[in-house]
């Protein structure tokens, strides 16, 4: 799970990059969601990876 919270978050911020620049208006908007995704994923996995099996 983890994994996949680094890969959204370095998705947001190349689209971040893109979209903030002027290359893409699109990918604003794209980093914008990338970056919740990131949020909710970070989230969970803290949640998750407290409980001790």
């Amino acid at each position: 799970m983890l994994r996949w919270t680094v890969i959204f978050i370095i998705l947001a911020i190349v689209a971040a990059v893109f979209g903030f620049g002027g290359i893409a208006e699109g990918a604003a908007s794209i980093a914008k969601i990338l970056f919740f995704i990131f949020i909710v994923l970070f989230i969970v996995s803290l949640v998750t990876g407290r409980r001790k099996s």
